[in-house]
C-alpha cells in the first residue's frame, strides 16, 4: 500500500515533467543551413584505461537523487552516490567508471567499483539523455539544447553543437540519448529534428524535420537511422544523407525508442501497442496491445521480446508470431527499459522499487525500495553478463 501512494506522488511528477517537456515544442525557427564541407579539427582524446570489471553490480538511478550500485546476488547497496537532485538518465559502464546525468544540469564520471567521483562535466540545463560512450568519447544531450562531447576519462569539452542555433528566443531540449555508427553521432531535438553530427569534429552533417518534438532516442543499424516522433511515426532515415527511406504512422506519440533485431524493428506507443516492422520496408509483422500507453523501450533476447508498460505489467513476447503473456506485476506504473541476464531480468517502476525478477517464472528474487521513481535503465558492471539487444536510451546497448 506504502509503494502504491508513494508512487501515485511520483507518477503526479512524471506526469508534470512530461507536460513541461511538451510545453517547450510550440512554433519554432525555420530550418537552419548546414554548414559547408571544410577542414575542422579534430579534438585530442586521451586513451582511455583498459579496465575489466569483477564485481557483481547493477546501476539504476532514481528519483530520491541517487544512483544505486546493487549486488546482483541479493539486492544489497555495495555503494550509492547522491546527485544534487533527482537522476532521470540511464547509465552507462565503460573503462572502469559509471557515466550518469542528473537533474542537477551535471553529467558524472564514477568509479565502478567503489562510486568514488572521478570527475563532473556541467551543462546548462537538466541532462535527461543518457550518455554514449565511444572510442574516448562520451556523447550525451541537455535540455539547453545542447550536444556535448566529452573526453570520457578526463571530462574534458571536445566539442558542442547548439541545436538553437543561436536563437535565444527559445531554447529546445535534446533529451534523446545519441546513436553512434561510422563515425556519426545521431540524435533527436524537441525542436522536432534529427540531427547527425561528425563524432571527431562536431561539424553538423544532416538534419531532418518531423512534424513533432522526439523523445525518442535513434537507433542506427546498417545504412539506416531508425527513431520515433510525437507526430506519431517511426522514420527510417538514410544514415549517410537523411533521406527518409520510410515513415511508418501509429495512431498515438512515439516516446519510446526503438530496437532492430533480425531484420525487424519493434517500437511502442502510446497507442498501447508494441509493433513489429519490416526493417526494411516498414510492413508491419504484427502488434502486439497492452492496456495502456507504452513509454518503456523493447528488449530483444533470442526469439523472446520483453516489454514493460504503464499498465504496470512486465510482458514476454514470441518475436516471431506477436503472442505474449504478462510476466510480471509492479505496483505502478513501468517508464524504464528492463535489462536481462541468463536467468534474471531487471527492471525499475513508478512504485519507487527496483526488481530482480526470475526469467522462467516471474518470481521476484529480489527488490530494492528506493526514495523516489525509476525511469531510469539499470546497467550491470560485468557487460557480458548481459544478454540481448537494447535500444540507445539504455546503457546497456
Amino acid at each position: 500500500m506504502n509503494g502504491q501512494v508513494g508512487g501515485g506522488k511520483n507518477n503526479a511528477a512524471i506526469g508534470l515533467w512530461l507536460l513541461l517537456l511538451v510545453a517547450v515544442v510550440g512554433c519554432h525557427a525555420p530550418d537552419a543551413v548546414i554548414p559547408s564541407a571544410g577542414p575542422a579539427p579534430v579534438p585530442v582524446v586521451t586513451t582511455p584505461p583498459s579496465v575489466s570489471l569483477t564485481v557483481p553490480f547493477v546501476y539504476v538511478g532514481s528519483y530520491d537523487n541517487h544512483l544505486y550500485a546493487l549486488d546482483t546476488t541479493n539486492g544489497a547497496v555495495r555503494w550509492s552516490f547522491r546527485a544534487d537532485t533527482s537522476i532521470h538518465s540511464s547509465p552507462v559502464v565503460a573503462y572502469g567508471m559509471v557515466y550518469v546525468g542528473s537533474n542537477d544540469y551535471s553529467l558524472y564520471a564514477l568509479d565502478a567499483a567503489t562510486g568514488t567521483r572521478r570527475w563532473t562535466f556541467r551543462t546548462g540545463a537538466a541532462v535527461y539523455s543518457s550518455p554514449t560512450v565511444v572510442d574516448g568519447r562520451l556523447f550525451v544531450g541537455s535540455q539547453d539544447g545542447t550536444l556535448y562531447a566529452l573526453d570520457a576519462t578526463t571530462g574534458s569539452l571536445l566539442w558542442v553543437l547548439n541545436t538553437s542555433f543561436g536563437l535565444a528566443s527559445r531554447v529546445y531540449g535534446l533529451y534523446s540519448s545519441p546513436a553512434v555508427l561510422n563515425g556519426m553521432v545521431y540524435i533527436g531535438g524537441q525542436d522536432n529534428d534529427v540531427y547527425a553530427v561528425d563524432a571527431a569534429t562536431g561539424r553538423l552533417r544532416w538534419r531532418f524535420r518531423t512534424q513533432g518534438h522526439i523523445l525518442s532516442s535513434p537507433i542506427a543499424v546498417g545504412n539506416t537511422v531508425y527513431i520515433g516522433s510525437s507526430d506519431k511515426r517511426l522514420y527510417a532515415l538514410y544514415a549517410a544523407t537523411g533521406t527518409r527511406r520510410w515513415a511508418f504512422a501509429t495512431d498515438e506519440i512515439i516516446y519510446a525508442s526503438p530496437v532492430v533485431a533480425n531484420g525487424v524493428v519493434y517500437v511502442g506507443s502510446y497507442d498501447n501497442n508494441l509493433y513489429a516492422l519490416d526493417a526494411a520496408t516498414g510492413t508491419v509483422r504484427w502488434r502486439f496491445r497492452t492496456n495502456t500507453s507504452i513509454y518503456a523501450s523493447p528488449v530483444v533476447v533470442g526469439n523472446l521480446v520483453y516489454l514493460a508498460s504503464r499498465d504496470h505489467s512486465l510482458y514476454v513476447i514470441d518475436a516471431a508470431t506477436g503472442r505474449g503473456n504478462q510476466l510480471f506485476q509492479a505496483n505502478y506504473d513501468l517508464y524504464a527499459t528492463p535489462l536481462v541476464t541468463g536467468g534474471t531480468v531487471y527492471v525499475g517502476s513508478n512504485d519507487t522499487r527496483f526488481y530482480a525478477i526470475d526469467r522462467s517464472s516471474g518470481r521476484v528474487r529480489w527488490s530494492f525500495q528506493t526514495g523516489g521513481v525509476i525511469v531510469s535503465s539499470p546497467v550491470l558492471a560485468q557487460r557480458n553478463k548481459t544478454v540481448g539487444i537494447y535500444p540507445t536510451i539504455s546503457g546497456a546497448k
